[in-house]
């Protein structure tokens, strides 16, 4: 297999649609691969995308490791997959309920952890994105895609990350290519569902936000 036209292409993005495993030996080097995977715990959306549930799915055992091709690696949600990576005592946190909630109030997790092979400690960022409390840019604000991340915290991992050309093998609705075209990086990213392929490429074609 050759690696397939792009869906969608500007100076800075490129996004492929199809099954990522098939089209990552034909991508070009990249420095850090950047991702919100699926984390292979069953979680279905509650309230939110439910009439997607058929075609996005979360019941599959995930494995990193055929995705550790880059100098850096950033997974969401590694502390259910964490047994397949090397040890890494640098982990980043996002807080992502007020500081004054009550946690017994919900079931809902108040905070995700990304595995990171970085150099240096544990990073954490406070962004408030619990159900409808969500803090930062408005036009970010809209339900795209069932596991979701803020714009302002992929920023903060690409950024974090100090790389040049970033890779996201499961884009969903685009939001790390979004968060590295604001920063002034290039991005690849593939998406196995055309849905989410057709809102990245729309999200891409937006002008770059000023930061």
């Amino acid at each position: 297999m050759a690696l397939p036209e792009p869906y969608y292409e500007d100076e800075a993005v490129t996004i492929y649609h199809g099954d990522c495993r098939e089209i990552l030996p034909h991508l070009p080097k990249v420095d850090a691969v950047v991702t919100d995977p699926p984390y292979g715990i069953g979680w279905v959306p509650r309230v939110n995308h439910r009439e997607d549930n058929h075609i996005w799915v979360d019941n599959k055992a995930f494995d990193p490791r055929p995705f550790m091709i880059a100098d850096r690696h950033l997974f969401w949600g590694a502390n259910y997959f964490c047994r397949l990576l090397p040890h890494s005592e640098a982990w980043f946190l996002w807080l992502k309920r007020p500081a004054s909630f009550d946690n017994c109030v919900k079931t809902f997790a108040p905070c995700e952890m990304a595995w990171i092979d970085f150099k240096g400690k544990q990073r954490v960022n406070h962004h408030v994105w619990d159900g409808g409390l969500r803090a930062g840019d408005t036009s970010n604000r809209d339900f795209l895609h069932p596991a979701q991340k803020p714009l302002e915290v992929m920023r903060w991992c690409v950024r974090e990350s100090k790389a040049d050309l970033i890779f996201d093998p499961f884009m969903g609705s685009g939001t790390t290519l979004r968060a590295a075209k604001d920063l002034g990086r290039k991005a690849i990213g593939i998406e196995i569902e055309e849905k989410y392929c057709e809102i990245a490429a729309k999200r891409m074609a937006q002008e770059v936000l000023p930061l």
